[in-house]
This record gives C-alpha cells, structure tokens and sequence, in this order.
C-alpha cells in the first residue's frame, strides 16, 4: 500500500498521507516518501498551491509512528528525528502557498506538518495539539519554534508544557487555525480558499510569499528591502503585462506562470 497519495488538479497539487489504519503516523517510510514529492512540488512550475491533509476521516496525522519508534535505536530515532525536521523545513519552503486541511486528529508530528504551512483549515471535530510533553519528549520537528511565532510565547508554552488537546474552535480562538469549516464542507471550502489564490499571478504569488516570510525574520528596513526585490522579480514577467492588458481590456487576466 502506498504511504502517500499524490494528486494534481489543475495548478492545485494534493498530498494525502496514507496510512490511515496507523492514524497516518509518520513512519521512516512515509517520511522519505513525502520528502520526494515535496521537492518534486518544489521545482513543478505548473503546481500553484499545494493542500496537505490525511487519508480517511479519523486523522490528519497523529505523528511519529510510536509503534515503530518502540522497536528503533537511538541512532535510528535521531535519524527520524532529522528527517521529520528537514521534510517539515521544506514544506514551510515552497514557494507555493501550502494549505494543511486538517479532516482529524492532530497530534505532535500533525499539528507540526499543519505549523510548517502557510494556512490551516480544519474540521469542526477535530482534536489537535502539541501533546509530546505527555509522551516524555519535546515537539522536535518545528513546533517549540513554529508555534509561538504563530501565536506568541505565553500561549505557545501553555500549550506545549500543558500537552493540551484543543478542539477546533479552541485552536481558532487561539490562532492556531485559519478557519474551521464543518465537516462535509471541508473540503469544498478549503478548495475555494485555494482558488482564491489561483486567480492570481502565480509569480506574484510566490514572491508576495517570499517577501513576508524573509522579511519576518528581520527588521523593518532590510524587510523593504527584501519586498522591492521580489517586486523587482515581478516587473520583467509576461503576467504583469497580461493583467495590465486585461485591465484596459476588462476583462479576466490569464495568468501563464511567465
């Protein structure tokens, strides 16, 4: 059985984790399979945003396979342990807007993968949650670092020391989601989001992205810089001149990724 589903739509790429017999737990497996499609994402001009979510209805992930973890190394475990970080650094690292759409449990590795993308839209049931303090370990893939940039110190060490389980609109008053969409909705709200984003220039998108991510990490001068430069990037592009003619024309641009 494949540990991933990979589908493409249009520009709107799904990866599904599935294993869902295991929660969609995150084996080695799974790990090195999501690593590859996500360069592949990475480097497909076609693909424009990206959703990420599980298979069945149960779990979006429930995190490190502990099953397997039991019978690993501690070598073995530090290799997982490298694998998860960089898998998670490199979804948080497309340049394409990345959407976690969140259709169960969320726990540890789970809410981490939903922590490295840009937006998090979830079922109205749901449960989620830093919960590895319960466990004897600490969130070791994003989530110490992910979380209290997302919603602030104070409350991300609430969270993670307490190993609280959040239902979804807990995680919204938080800030810890983008949206809670009731279940049978799910999906068709999460799809229009992306559509939404998939009206626009898909350069502009991904320098826009560019721009406030880098920019967050510095101060405010260097992050005007950094914004002029992704602008500049966007000024040769054959999509500017098409929303321009598009605009004197009025009518909808047809945006080529050029």
């Amino acid at each position: 059985m494949e540990t991933l589903i990979y589908k493409q739509q249009d520009h709107l790429a799904f990866v599904t984790l599935n294993r869902p017999l295991a929660m969609n737990a995150f084996n080695y497996d799974l790990l090195v399979e999501l690593g590859q499609i996500v360069e592949s994402i990475r480097i497909n001009p076609d693909i424009r945003v990206v959703i990420f979510t599980g298979a069945g209805d149960k779990a979006f992930s429930v995190g490190a396979d502990l099953k397997e973890r039991k019978t690993l190394t501690e070598q073995r475990v530090k290799r997982n342990l490298y694998k998860i970080g960089e898998v998670f650094s490199a979804i948080e690292n497309l340049p394409q807007p990345t959407i976690a759409m969140i259709n169960g449990y969320a726990f540890g590795g789970g809410t981490e993968l939903a922590l490295a993308c840009d937006f998090r839209f979830a079922a109205d049931d749901v449960l989620l949650g830093l919960t590895e303090t319960s466990l004897g370990i600490i969130p070791g893939a994003g989530g110490t670092q992910r979380l209290p940039r997302l919603i602030g110190e104070a409350k991300a060490l609430e969270l993670i020391l307490t190993a609280k389980r959040l239902q979804a609109e807990e995680a919204l008053a938080y800030g810890l989601l983008t949206k809670v969409e009731k279940r049978e909705d799910l999906l068709t709200k999460t799809v229009a989001f992306a559509e939404l984003m998939l009206d626009n220039g898909p350069i502009a998108l991904q320098q826009a992205k560019f721009a406030i991510k880098h920019g967050m990490n510095t101060d405010l001068q260097t992050g005007l810089h950094i914004e002029r430069k992704a602008y500049e990037i966007t000024i040769p592009t054959e999509d500017r001149i098409e929303a321009l003619n598009a605009f004197s024309e009025k009518r909808k641009p047809n945006f080529t990724g050029r």
